[in-house]
């Protein structure tokens, strides 16, 4: 197996659709369906990658759309893929593209976005490897600093250049140790600082504007004094943090970060497009901004299906890209795509609008629940909290009622009703002595309920 082959391979868990929907269930509720066709995706990228021959490219990925109201889990089924296989993710707004040729972004911009964030994840990746050679090298420049490198004048005898060379080892290793407890963080050291005083600059328009705005951005750098270095007194702790940085980037080989990055890309991406109903139909919809939207989805449809995007590093297939489209459909139907982009999204699936029951998982089963990030940031004021079986199925109830009689938000309603129980708490904690505190129905219903009963009025005031 070729190093190339073992690299992605390594890159992507060897874990069965199973264990995949497994672990998307820590995190979300429900939604069985999506999270099979997830697992089914990620587990045939793997498979291709053991693929030998010719056969390898004719494996395309099979691309998903995801049709469900808002709040269901659509954004974080993908999120959790991504994370969970190690892969360059990028989420998108199919509603923020332009068509080519109006004043904007185009659609390749987010191949380029994904490129970046790769490169960013394998130079992260390198500069752990390294970091700690980097961290002893950072300590070596910083001792020198402190206690310059011995230069013995020319006449002394052998015996007292040792003499010397001893007394300057001693002293080095007592900077050292200084070094290590901390006894020099109130000490300042005089180095070379790069500064750079280049001012941001950005470029919209037609494909392409953004790799000029880059190529710019470069030859006006010299211009505007980047790169200069001044002398400059500093602490010994920020002189480490910087010097060590400036090692880990000597010892990252950038054109193996940037040839991994992009292999990654290509074989590995996931770029989740969302909003994709509101490119859907033709024509303009009253109320606000349309440019060409059956020219946007044009746009997409060779980007889905397989081309070459020039980007800052290099061209990039994006042949086996795993797309992930959703959108909520409540105006348009998944039929008022372009039939062509319809087929480039084979697989559909329909999610689940979610129940009081599904709720009231939410709040407690998930790995990062509400109510155990409210027990947390309740513990940094010394607050143990406590929420009664009684109380988490009234704020469960409450934002289920909400979502009925107002606009449907989905389990983002959870994050209103719980602020709205929790208001107090975090306004009057930080004045609290140590103690409990234990929420239960009641108290629920008296500080969250009441903003359920307004909700019908409120629909009747004009």
């Amino acid at each position: 197996m070729s190093e190339s082959l073992i690299n992605l391979t390594q890159s992507l868990p060897n874990l069965t659709p199973r264990e995949i929907v497994e672990q998307l269930d820590r995190y979300i509720i429900g939604q069985e369906g999506a999270k099979r066709a997830c697992a089914i995706a990620l587990r045939n990228r793997r498979r291709r990658q053991m693929v030998t021959g010719e056969l390898k490219d004719e494996i395309l990925p099979k691309n998903i759309l995801m049709v469900g109201a808002t709040g269901v889990g659509k954004t974080e089924i993908a999120r959790r893929l991504a994370k969970l296989s190690h892969s360059p993710f990028m989420k998108v707004e199919a509603s923020k593209f332009t068509e080519v040729g109006y004043v904007g972004r185009d659609v390749e911009s987010m191949i380029r976005d994904l490129v970046e964030i790769s490169v960013n994840m394998v130079k992260e990746e390198q500069a752990a490897m390294v970091r700690h050679k980097a961290a002893e090298a950072a300590i070596e420049k910083v001792l020198d600093l402190l206690h310059p490198p011995l230069r013995p004048a020319a006449n002394l005898t052998d015996e007292e250049r040792e003499a010397q060379e001893e007394r300057h080892a001693r002293t080095r290793e007592k900077y050292r140790k200084d070094l290590e407890e901390g006894k020099l963080d109130e000490r300042k050291v005089e180095m070379d600082v790069t500064e750079s005083s280049m001012p941001s600059i950005s470029f919209f328009g037609a494909g392409g504007m953004e790799e000029m705005g880059f190529q710019i951005k470069d030859m006006l750098s010299p211009m505007f004094g980047g790169g200069k270095t001044r002398r400059k007194h500093i602490p010994v702790p920020e002189a480490l943090e910087r010097l060590r940085v400036e090692e880990e980037q000597k010892l990252i080989d950038m054109d193996q970060v940037v040839e991994t990055a992009l292999e990654r890309v290509e074989n590995n991406g996931i770029i989740f497009l969302d909003e994709i109903d509101k490119i859907a139909g033709s024509g303009r919809q009253a109320g606000g901004p349309d440019v060409s939207r059956g020219g946007v989805q044009r746009d997409l449809l060779p980007i889905i299906e397989g081309c070459t995007v020039s980007t800052k590093h290099g061209m990039i297939r994006t042949d086996h890209i795993l797309f992930i489209a959703a959108g909520a459909f409540h105006v348009a139907k998944p039929s008022d795509l372009l039939p062509e982009l319809q087929g480039r999204l084979p697989i559909k699936v329909d999610l689940d609008m979610l129940t009081e029951e599904d709720f009231y998982r939410i709040l407690l089963e998930p790995q990062n629940s509400l109510i155990k990030q409210n027990k947390a940031l309740m513990e940094t004021e010394e607050i143990d909290l406590e929420l009664t079986d009684g109380a988490v199925r009234a704020i469960a109830r409450i934002a289920f009622h909400e979502n009925e009689t107002t606009d449907n938000i989905g389990a983002r309603r959870l994050h209103a009703v719980m602020e709205r129980v929790m208001e107090d708490l975090f306004f009057d904690s930080p004045e609290m002595e140590k103690q409990s505190v234990t929420i239960d129905e009641d108290y629920v219903v008296d500080h969250a309920g009441k903003g359920a009963d307004d909700h019908d009025l409120k629909n009747q005031i004009l």
